[in-house]
């Protein structure tokens, strides 16, 4: 037994997998200041679909290997929360910098930089499918909580509608926004309102990654109700995406749009 218990630890600790996905994340922000600063769209494009290609590989595979020969530490929920909290500074420190530029420029931010087509139609749109979203994957959890796979996977899809959804429509007002003069490098406003819709909608996906990931290995029968850390973790860091985008709207469209 103990040399069984060993050798199971062993092939944990020789996981090539870990590997293609950490090169894809390394090429991930090349391939962006390939775009950006260098000003070479055909290699970021390259470098883009080969860390994409890896990740989606390597994740594959290291969730494939977890769910045939792994199992479950029981640090699943500690690490999601911990997660979490790491990624409320991150926020938490975008958000002080947009409140601070818009308190110190408040008379120029009034009366020159915010744009005539700023309103609140979308975001208010765009809050009702996030809360929509968040009723969808908490049935979903539930539902594969009781051992029902075919609900779980349909609430998870749905779930996922509605998140890229909200991606397209939300993309779909920068671009009118963009048009409009509104930029990145308008003024402090544009550059506050781009950066943080901006990672709030990197969330987003990366929250349907997880929710496709989730859905895949539930449909497979991977993913049980006596085995659902996965399932779990993934709806509370939708839920967290949600929450996050009520500060995320009432900051960008209400404190910074709003003429007082």
């Amino acid at each position: 037994m103990a040399h069984e218990v060993a050798h199971h630890h062993g092939e944990h600790e020789v996981s090539v997998w870990p590997l293609p996905v950490g090169i894809g994340i390394l090429l991930t922000p090349i391939s962006i200041t390939a775009y950006f600063a260098w000003h070479n769209p055909m290699l970021a494009l390259v470098l883009g679909g080969i860390a994409a290609v890896l990740v989606i590989i390597g994740m594959a595979g290291w969730a494939n290997e977890f769910f045939t020969v792994g199992h479950e530490e029981g640090f699943g929920n500690l690490g999601i929360y911990l997660f979490i909290i790491s990624e409320i500074i991150i926020f938490g420190t975008v958000f002080a910098a947009f409140w601070t530029a818009r308190a110190i420029h408040a008379d120029t931010w009034v009366s020159q930089w915010i744009p005539e087509a700023m309103n609140l139609k979308m975001p208010i749109i765009l809050t009702l499918i996030l809360w929509a979203s968040s009723f969808t994957i908490w049935k979903g959890e539930s539902a594969m909580h009781h051992g029902e796979r075919g609900k779980a996977v349909a609430m998870l899809l749905l779930t996922m509608f509605f998140g890229l959804l909200f991606a397209v429509l939300h993309i779909m007002e920068w671009r009118h926004l963009w048009h409009e003069g509104f930029t990145i490098s308008s003024n402090m406003y544009g550059t506050g309102f781009y950066t943080l819709t901006g990672i709030h909608t990197s969330h987003v996906i990366v929250g349907l990654v997880l929710q496709a990931y989730v859905a895949v290995f539930t449909l497979a029968g991977k993913i049980t109700p006596e085995r659902m850390t996965i399932f779990r973790t993934t709806s509370a860091y939708w839920h967290f995406v949600d929450v996050m985008w009520l500060l995320v709207a009432s900051t960008a469209y209400v404190v910074g749009g709003l003429k007082i």
